[in-house]
């Protein structure tokens, strides 16, 4: 049973930066593919970035592109998203979630943290 855990969410000015990682239990780490998605209040849930199980296949939104970066360790377990230039409209709940059969959509979802972008 594969189990994900955020943190590193909060309050920061625009223009800041922030690091969220995901902790995973899974023994297979290695083989999930791993997604970061937020949620603002309203809005649908969205994908903000995706790291294939290699690490070297990387995606995300438009809207974060060139700001936002993912990484993963797999030999720690962990997931990464690195948030630089954050802007107002960031604010969210992010969550990490994981494909376990390493495609297609996600099948299991940490609890999510916030992210609040605001002067």
């Amino acid at each position: 049973q594969v189990r994900l855990v955020e943190s590193g969410g909060g309050l920061v000015q625009p223009g800041g930066s922030l690091r969220l990682s995901c902790a995973a239990s899974a023994s297979n780490f290695r083989v999930l593919r791993m997604d970061w998605y937020r949620q603002a209040p309203g809005n649908q849930r969205e994908l903000v970035a995706s790291i294939d199980v290699t690490g070297r296949r990387k995606n995300y939104a438009d809207s974060v592109q060139g700001r936002f970066t993912i990484s993963r360790d797999n030999a720690k377990n962990t997931v990464d998203l690195q948030m630089n230039s954050l802007k107002p409209e960031d604010t969210a709940v992010y969550y990490c979630a994981a494909a376990i059969r390493g495609f297609g959509p996600p099948n299991v979802w940490g609890q999510g943290t916030q992210v609040t972008v605001s002067s």
